[in-house]
């Protein structure tokens, strides 16, 4: 098992979220999935989300974590296709919309129509303080099953979504 960190990404979002500007963008459905008053049109327990996940996949998806830079495949894999949540294979994001950044995690300019639900980072009641809305982090959920992708962030001037590949399937274009 590789021990999986949030640390590292949640120092680099810190430097590079677009903080305030983004926040409007986020739900106020609470930072889990499990914590949401939304409805997913897949629901399983956590004795099934454990059966069909590793103890990593598990604590990204399920409980907000993130995956150490560089250790996905997908990161560096540029191949055409399409990402699927892990979780209950919704089609997430196209390789059309896959953007080349070498922090290591896979980044993309945006989802597919319809797939993800965002919702802000972390307990809502820090963000009430002035020191931390710049520091405000936007997470990215499959809307079908509540699953932690990754977060928005604000790479050199452009928003873009920097997915867990521990998150992903991959399924490549036939040729």
């Amino acid at each position: 098992m590789s021990k999986v960190l949030s640390t590292t990404r949640r120092r680099f979002m810190g430097t590079t979220v677009a903080g305030a500007a983004l926040a409007p963008l986020a739900l106020a459905t609470g930072a889990r999935a499990e914590q949401s008053a939304m409805t997913y049109e897949i629901v399983r327990s956590e004795e099934e989300w454990r059966s069909m996940l590793s103890e990593d996949e598990f604590h990204i998806l399920r409980e907000g974590g993130t995956e150490n830079q560089y250790t996905s495949p997908l990161a560096s894999d540029f191949s055409e296709g399409t990402f699927h949540c892990k979780g209950c294979d919704l089609t997430l994001y196209s390789s059309r919309w896959r953007e080349d950044v070498d922090k290591g995690w896979v980044f993309f300019r945006h989802g597919e129509p319809d797939t993800l639900l965002m919702t802000i980072d972390g307990p809502q009641e820090a963000y009430d303080q002035p020191a931390l809305d710049s520091l405000t982090n936007i997470e990215c959920h499959c809307r079908r099953c509540g699953s932690h992708m990754g977060h928005i962030l604000n790479i050199n001037n452009v928003v873009l979504h920097c997915i867990n590949g521990t998150a992903l399937t991959f399924t490549a274009t036939e040729a």
